[in-house]
C-alpha cells in the first residue's frame, strides 16, 4: 500500500495548514460562553457556541492580563485569537489572547482611550498618590445605598473596628445621573472632613460600571483633597476610577480592611508593647537595685563609723601586741635578774656570814681590809651571823701572807 501516514503525520499536516492560514492566525469569533472551567494551573478552558455549532477554546495563564472580568456561562462574548490544532487529540480549537463581553466592544475602546489620555496628563502617576492613614476616626462611602457592597463595608468596619464613624453618601452608581451623584458624594463627604473615603460598588457588565470610567469621576477622585480608596467590582474589573485613586481595593470588602484598623490586632500590639515595658522596666530596677546594692556595701565601707571601728580594733591590736612585748620584755629581764640575783647571792657578805665569816668595818661603815685602817684605841664593828659586835682595837699585828 503506498502513500500510508500516521496519525500524528496526519495532525502535523493539518496543523501547518492552520499555521499557514493568515486569517486564523488573528481572528476574532463572537459566541456565547459555555463549559466555563478555571484550571488550578491558571488555564481556562470554554467554548463558543452559537444556533449552528461549536468551537473549544483555551485561554492559557500567560495569557489572562487580556482579560478584564470573570468568564460565566452564558455570556456572549467575542474572543481574539488564534485557531489551531491540538495534535495529542486532532481537535483544532481557538486560543484565545482577548475576551470582551459582546456589545462592550465600543465602551472598551472608549476606555482605553480615556485612560490613555488621563495617564499622559499625569493623572495616574505614583508621585500624586496619597498614603492612608493607618488610625481614622472617620471614613466617608459614595455608593448605593442598598446592594451588597454597602454591607460588606459595615459589616467589616463593625467588625475591625466599632468606634470607627461611617458616613454614607447614597449615591446612584449605575444608569443615567450616576457620574454626576457620584461626584457630588465625593465633593459632600470631602466638606465632611472625613479622613479616608471609599468609593465604589459592586460588580458588573462594563456597562454597568461605566459610570466610574467617566472622566468627571477620575478628576473628582484626582482633586480631592481627602485619600481615596476605589473599590468597583469584583477582583478582574478594572476601571478609570481605580488609576485616579490613591488606592485600588479589589473588593469593596478588601476596601473596609484597608481603610479601617483591627483594633484587636492594636490591642493585643499594646498588651505586647506594655508587657515588654514591664519586662524592660523589671530588668533595669533589678539592675539599679544591684547596683544600689554594691554602692551601699561602698558606702558602709567608707563610713566613718566603719573607719572609726577598725581603727578601734586596731589600737586593740595594737594594745595586746604592746603588752605581749612588755610581758616578753619582763620575762627576760625577770630571768636575766634572777641570775643576776644568783650571782649577787654568791657575793653576798650574808651568806659569807652564815658560812662562819664576818664582816669588819669602822664606825662610819667603811670595810676593814687592812690593819693599816684600824688604829690602837679606835672603835670597830664586827658583823656575824646573827649579829653586831662593837669592839675597841688594843693592838695590830702584821702577817705575811
Amino acid at each position: 500500500m503506498k502513500n500510508v501516514y500516521t496519525v500524528r503525520q496526519v495532525n502535523s499536516y493539518i496543523k501547518n495548514m492552520f499555521a499557514q492560514d493568515f486569517m486564523l492566525s488573528r481572528i476574532y469569533v463572537k459566541g456565547e460562553i459555555s463549559n466555563c472551567k478555571y484550571h488550578t494551573s491558571g488555564h481556562i478552558y470554554f467554548s463558543l457556541k452559537d444556533e449552528s455549532g461549536t468551537i473549544a477554546c483555551v485561554m492559557f495563564a500567560g495569557q489572562r492580563s487580556g482579560l478584564s472580568f470573570r468568564l460565566q456561562e452564558g455570556q456572549q462574548v467575542i474572543v481574539l485569537g488564534s485557531v489551531s490544532v491540538y495534535e495529542r487529540s486532532g481537535q483544532y480549537q481557538l486560543y484565545a489572547r482577548e475576551i470582551i463581553l459582546d456589545g462592550a466592544g465600543a465602551l472598551y475602546e472608549k476606555f482605553e482611550a480615556l485612560k490613555k489620555e488621563l495617564s499622559e496628563m499625569g493623572m495616574f502617576a505614583q508621585e500624586y498618590k496619597r498614603p492612608i492613614p493607618k488610625y481614622i476616626h472617620t471614613l466617608g462611602i459614595v455608593t448605593a445605598p442598598a446592594g451588597a457592597a454597602v454591607r460588606d463595608i459595615i459589616n467589616i468596619s463593625g467588625r475591625r473596628n466599632p468606634y470607627v464613624q461611617l458616613i454614607l453618601y447614597p449615591a446612584q452608581v449605575q444608569g443615567a445621573g450616576a457620574a454626576d451623584s457620584i461626584v457630588r458624594g465625593i465633593h459632600a463627604l470631602e466638606k465632611k472632613k472625613v479622613d479616608v473615603m471609599i468609593v465604589g460598588r459592586g460588580g458588573g457588565s462594563i456597562e454597568d460600571l461605566w459610570a466610574f470610567n467617566e472622566e468627571k469621576v477620575a478628576r473628582a477622585i484626582f482633586e480631592c483633597s481627602i485619600p481615596v480608596i476605589s473599590a468597583v467590582g469584583h477582583e478582574t474589573d478594572t476601571t478609570i476610577a481605580d488609576f485616579a485613586a490613591d488606592l485600588r481595593a479589589p473588593t469593596p470588602s478588601a476596601a473596609a480592611e484597608l481603610a479601617v484598623y483591627d483594633y484587636r490586632e492594636a490591642r493585643e500590639r499594646m498588651q505586647g508593647y506594655r508587657e515588654s515595658i514591664y519586662r524592660q522596666m523589671s530588668l533595669k530596677i533589678s539592675e539599679k537595685r544591684s547596683v544600689l546594692e554594691r554602692l551601699n556595701m561602698r558606702l558602709n565601707y567608707a563610713h566613718p563609723r566603719q573607719k572609726l571601728n577598725e581603727s578601734r580594733q586596731y589600737a586593740v591590736e595594737l594594745e595586746n601586741r604592746l603588752r605581749q612585748i612588755m610581758k616578753e620584755k619582763l620575762d627576760v629581764n625577770r630571768h636575766r635578774l634572777e641570775i643576776y640575783v644568783e650571782k649577787m647571792r654568791g657575793l653576798s657578805p650574808l651568806d659569807k656570814l652564815s658560812s662562819g665569816y664576818s664582816y669588819v668595818s669602822s664606825v662610819n661603815g667603811e670595810n676593814i681590809r687592812s690593819i693599816r685602817q684600824a688604829a690602837e684605841g679606835s672603835q670597830i664593828e664586827i658583823y656575824v651571823r646573827d649579829g653586831k659586835i662593837t669592839a675597841d682595837v688594843t693592838g695590830t699585828e702584821e702577817i705575811n701572807m
